[in-house]
């Protein structure tokens, strides 16, 4: 049925037939199952969700990558028809989406200096873009599994932001999954309240790519292509505290970033500060595996740094 469904798809997007010739797993480089259809002129990336707002997500995917194209010069990939295909609900299992692209070339491993400073040269451009708010009024997004409000906040600063729409409801969605001990909640709000002093300077709100780990940027042969993006307007350190806060990234990254645009001196101070709703998510989601113990660990050493 996945086949199938992605064939039609691809089908509507050629013109005329397009069938599947193999498939190539990429499940672990993925929290959804997904993969490459192969086949001519073009093979299709598929991912598939069977959460009950699998097509939500999708749908507001595809509009954040389209508004990243819209608003910067940043790459991304072209859906498949309209990017999103069903999988009607059968005895064994409900409804099904798929979210489809072109396959692009690229490079999954050995990437090269010159891949690493593409992510950089990437993520400034996308923070040349700025807007008068922080926040973006017309479209919210998923940050992994989890609804995320992009709402302005009435006083339209970064630290009510930050807080408002980043570590408020992070750290609800912790508490609520019983994840996130008692002494680290009660940290992390001792951060909320010395906020305004931790963020450094006011900075004009630019585009973020706003889940900017390093996987969330393909290597091919014409520089890094932007997937998996939730974008609003933020604090460019957002972005540049999530690219390594999987797993380490070379230098060239941040060398990148600085031939388009200066990284401020103090960031390397609040780089932790940045990270701290994302380990809430990863807690959030997976806090009783050794996966997430290991950000339990992170979240409470950024608690031990700021609070």
């Amino acid at each position: 049925m996945i086949i199938a469904a992605a064939e039609r798809a691809a089908t509507e997007h050629l013109g005329r037939q397009w069938a599947c010739e193999g498939f190539t797993d990429l499940n672990d480089r993925s929290a959804h199952p997904c993969g490459i259809l192969r086949g001519e002129p073009f093979s299709v990336f598929a991912k598939l969700s069977s959460a009950d707002d699998g097509r939500v997500q999708f749908t507001r995917e595809l509009a954040g990558l389209a508004l990243i194209t819209k608003l910067s010069s940043a790459a991304t990939p072209t859906p498949v028809a309209t990017g999103i295909a069903e999988i009607p609900a059968s005895a064994a299992q409900g409804t099904r989406w798929l979210l489809l692209f072109e396959a692009l070339p690229e490079r999954t491993t050995d990437r090269s200096p010159d891949d690493f400073r593409a992510i950089g040269r990437t993520l400034a451009r996308l923070h040349e873009v700025h807007h008068t708010h922080f926040g973006l009024a017309d479209l919210d997004g998923y940050f992994g599994p989890f609804p995320q409000d992009n709402r302005p906040v009435p006083a339209s600063t970064w630290p009510d932001f930050y807080a408002g729409r980043r570590v408020r409801p992070m750290l609800k969605v912790a508490v609520d999954s019983g994840n996130l001990p008692g002494e680290l909640a009660h940290g992390i709000e001792r951060i909320l309240d010395r906020l305004p002093d931790l963020c450094g300077p006011e900075v004009r709100p630019s585009l973020l790519h706003g889940d900017a780990q390093q996987n969330n940027f393909l290597a091919t042969p014409s520089g890094a292509v932007v997937i998996d993006a939730c974008p609003y307007f933020g604090h460019p350190e957002v972005d540049l505290a999530l690219v390594d806060y999987f797993e380490p990234v070379p230098a060239e990254v941040f060398g990148g970033y600085g031939e388009i645009k200066p990284i401020d001196d103090g960031f390397a101070g609040r780089r932790e500060l940045w990270r701290v709703f994302a380990y809430l998510a990863v807690i959030s989601a997976d806090g009783q595996n050794p996966w997430g113990r290991r950000h339990l660990r992170r979240l409470a050493d950024a608690i031990g740094r700021y609070s």
